[in-house]
């Protein structure tokens, strides 16, 4: 009888093998998911991230570039501009580069966007912000 035991637990580890490479093979698979999805991830936010930074580089150089040009009138139709410049000025100052958890990124940004639209239309200039792979414009 005792001769009996050894054999019923060999053929229980050959029945069981089945479960025991399928749960050993999950766990491995998982952990290496896990691993290319932190590093893929890290990938797409530090090129998204880069995008947003150079299209908010671009728009706070062109408004500090005609904040220069246009001259310190007292007239209407200047100060409106430059209030204008002044205002995307001061949201671009105040868009948090430093935070990506910050919950109103996206309708921050929509709103620098169309703030500057306003100010390309005030200043009667075409503006087409491209980024492409090659290379980021800004044409007039």
């Amino acid at each position: 009888m005792a001769a009996a035991a050894p054999s019923s637990d060999m053929f229980d580890e050959i029945v069981m093998a089945e479960e025991r490479f399928h749960g050993k093979g999950y766990q491995e698979g998982y952990a290496e998911g896990s691993h290319v999805g932190v590093v893929e991830g890290r990938r797409y936010g530090s090129l998204h991230g880069a995008k947003i930074g150079s299209e908010i580089g671009c728009y706070l150089g062109f408004a500090l570039t005609w904040q220069c040009l246009l001259p310190k009138c007292t007239d209407e139709k200047n100060s409106k501009k430059i209030r204008a410049l002044d205002s995307l000025i001061g949201m671009i100052q105040k868009f948090p580069y430093e935070d990506p958890t910050y919950d109103k990124l996206q309708e921050d940004l929509e709103k620098i966007r169309g703030k500057f639209k306003q100010v390309c239309s005030m200043l009667n200039v075409q503006s087409d912000f491209r980024i492409g792979t090659e290379r980021s414009s800004l044409t007039f």
